[in-house]
């Protein structure tokens, strides 16, 4: 009797170390997979570039929230064809689209951008706290995820993503905000247009100073600007 008191009882505890353990485990395998990103898409090649860039990224990246000007319907085109071809191999796949004003029209005078641009900035502050993209993911992410292309072993899980439109400045710079008041801290990873050779865009001179990663994609950007990291053509 008393055996089979014994038996009952380790039975029973094995029972729930393996309820734990399963628990466990779905609950590591639900984070593995969900990684927020917001992402910056722009007129002209940058959505395409971007969006080339997202191709290569796993399905753990995901929601994908996409910030664009309020007057670029082309990128809202291009982005939904994207995330609609994504949806094919990943049910679980999901994105939104988000408008700010633009900081900046073709022509536009210095003088004015100024305004134009800090009015973007204050719409874009409380945009960016609420979607709260995620730190870094390493919390969520215990795997090197080759994001970009292998460089010293290193893992990149952006938070911001962009790559050199003028919509990226004020979510950027509203993203440092969150930071400097203590709300929230926001990883910021800027890759470089691959048709800027031997001169950095605009929007990339402004964030090279405040991107946690700034990649380049041609050797005389990284021997101008030592702070990037240069792994080659990228997009």
């Amino acid at each position: 009797m008393n055996f089979l008191l014994w038996l009952v009882a380790v039975g029973s505890l094995a029972a729930l170390l393996a309820l734990r353990l399963w628990v466990v485990l779905r609950l590591r395998r639900k984070k593995l997979q969900s990684v927020k990103m917001l992402v910056v898409a722009g007129s002209g090649g940058h959505t395409t570039e971007i969006l080339r860039l997202l191709g290569s990224l796993s399905k753990g990246y995901n929601p994908r929230h996409y910030v664009l000007a309020d007057t670029d319907k082309m990128s809202a085109t291009k982005i939904n064809l994207f995330e609609e071809k994504r949806a094919e191999r990943d049910s679980e796949s999901w994105y939104k689209i988000h408008h700010i004003p633009r900081s900046r029209e073709v022509q536009q005078s210095w003088s004015s951008s100024l305004f134009t641009t800090l009015y973007a900035v204050c719409y874009s502050l409380p945009l960016t706290f609420r979607l709260k993209p995620d730190l870094n993911g390493k919390d969520k992410i215990k795997t090197v995820e080759k994001i970009l292309k292998p460089w010293e072993e290193k893992t990149v899980i952006p938070s911001v993503l962009c790559n050199g439109p003028g919509t990226c400045v004020p979510i950027c710079v509203s993203a440092l905000l969150l930071g400097i008041l203590g709300i929230k801290k926001v990883i910021i990873v800027y890759v470089e247009s691959i048709c800027r050779v031997e001169t950095l865009s605009l929007s990339g001179k402004i964030l090279y100073h405040f991107s946690d990663y700034f990649f380049v994609q041609w050797p005389a950007l990284k021997e101008k600007y030592p702070k990037s990291v240069y792994c080659g053509r990228i997009v």
